[in-house]
């Protein structure tokens, strides 16, 4: 979590160069290169799978970045993660049964409130942002629902397969709006940092903690994500939220991980 936050701060540092959709561009391109490289899926390449999960996959990994650094440019890093975490967040409630699913709901609702409620009435939140952060919230929704589909058949090769895609998609966004801005000697070694900080490293992290995690803790851990945005946008992009959006970053936790421990419990 620390790696992809980090990871998303020195991407806000590629933005006056190369936009949010060329900063996308790099970070997926130059992911899929380091994953591809460790991953090599070719070696094991399976004949039977079906190719429609990971492709989708892929088109969710796209969208999910695309949106998120979109969000990014307009917003600061901690409501931007915590809008982007109802994604998940919905997963977890979908088709609940269960009443206490309902207090969750109730408090993500009240932390989306406090964190762009107000500021929306008085008109200093970009609406625009905001959309985008629930457009990132949309992929990493269908992010999770393909990505498990997509393991049956690829396994761990999955993510360097999904997430290669996922640069081929961008790409053309990408050169739109940046052109040969994309080429700058300059900008790659920042560009090698976003790459290596929000895909290589916290991929690779992650299956590491998989192997050796109850998923039910691995669920709830990852809830605090919403915790390091704002601890990254404060540090390295030294963003300040207002006490009530800092409340709502800590009510969006709360039902994150709530969520996610009564959902694994029923499991």
């Amino acid at each position: 979590m620390v790696a992809f936050q980090v990871g998303g701060s020195f991407a806000k540092g590629l933005f006056p160069a190369v936009g949010p959709q060329g900063a996308a561009t790099l970070r997926l391109c130059l992911g899929a290169v380091m994953m591809l490289a460790v991953v090599r899926p070719w070696r094991a390449w399976p004949r039977d799978a079906a190719l429609w999960p990971v492709l989708a996959l892929g088109a969710s990994t796209a969208a999910a970045i695309l949106c998120f650094y979109s969000a990014l440019d307009r917003l600061p890093q901690g409501v931007t993660i915590a809008l982007q975490f109802l994604g998940p967040l919905a997963v977890a409630l979908g088709g609940s049964r269960r009443p206490s699913d309902l207090v969750w709901a109730g408090l993500a609702a009240v932390g989306v409130w406090c964190l762009v409620g107000v500021r929306a009435i008085d008109g200093t939140l970009d609406v625009v942002g905001v959309l985008w952060a629930l457009g990132a919230a949309a992929g990493w929704a269908g992010y999770i629902l393909f990505g498990q589909a997509a393991s049956k058949g690829f396994g761990s090769a999955s993510g360097a397969v999904a997430t290669s895609l996922a640069a081929i998609l961008v790409l053309p966004v990408g050169v739109a709006h940046a052109g040969s801005a994309l080429l700058t000697p300059d900008l790659l070694p920042l560009a090698l940092l976003v790459a290596l900080f929000s895909t290589a490293l916290p991929f690779s992290l992650e299956l590491f903690a998989l192997k050796r995690l109850p998923a039910r803790t691995f669920a709830v851990l990852m809830s605090l994500e919403p915790v390091f945005g704002v601890l990254s946008g404060l540090v390295i992009l030294h963003e300040r939220l207002a006490g009530l959006q800092l409340f709502g970053v800590l009510v969006v936790v709360i039902a994150a991980s709530g969520a996610s421990w009564s959902g694994r419990r029923a499991a």
